[in-house]
């Protein structure tokens, strides 16, 4: 019975070691998309200039993107010329605007600085948020075919991954039922 009570201790701290070592070759920049190929989340936003709610599953036909981003995000601005660019692809870039910290004033001066948007959203309760499972602002989803999600972009675009949802966009597009 004594053997068992000197094992144990050091039972534990072989499972804490592995524990551990598990832990540290976790992939940091592993973001969980488990709402790919899953449907768009049916929501119903207002507009920030004001008018009638938009309704995402209808507003949004396959090939659109939507930007989730905060004025007061810093790579939320750095991804500002990617978004550009594909809104003067003719890529339709829906900006839903995150509720945390929300200041419409800083939203309207970010918007001046480039407004890549052909509609910018409100999501006063956060719940599209939560919906479509967003952990952090800038993050981009791709429309697919049937109103599916096709693509998820959980850190801010570059030229590279611009160019890459670009493709994703065209294959949205070509895949949209007629």
């Amino acid at each position: 019975m004594n053997r068992w009570f000197a094992i144990l201790p050091l039972a534990f701290f072989a499972l804490l070691a592995v524990l551990f070592f598990a832990r540290v070759h976790h992939d940091p920049h592993y973001i969980p998309d488990a709402l790919v190929g899953k449907a768009l989340p049916s929501e119903t936003l207002p507009p920030m200039a004001g008018g009638a709610p938009a309704r995402l599953a209808v507003d949004a036909p396959p090939g659109t993107v939507i930007n989730f981003f905060a004025s007061w995000c810093v790579p939320c601005i750095q991804e500002q010329p990617a978004l550009m660019a594909l809104k003067a692809q003719g890529v339709k870039v829906i900006g839903v605007v995150s509720p945390w910290r929300y200041d419409p004033a800083a939203t309207q001066a970010f918007l001046a600085r480039g407004n890549p948007y052909s509609e910018t959203l409100l999501d006063p309760d956060g719940k599209a948020t939560l919906d479509f499972g967003v952990s952090g602002v800038p993050e981009t989803f791709v429309v697919g075919k049937d109103g599916r999600i096709a693509a998820k972009y959980a850190l801010p675009l570059d030229a590279q991954s611009a160019e890459d949802l670009s493709e994703t966009v065209d294959k949205a597009r070509r895949d949209r039922p007629r």
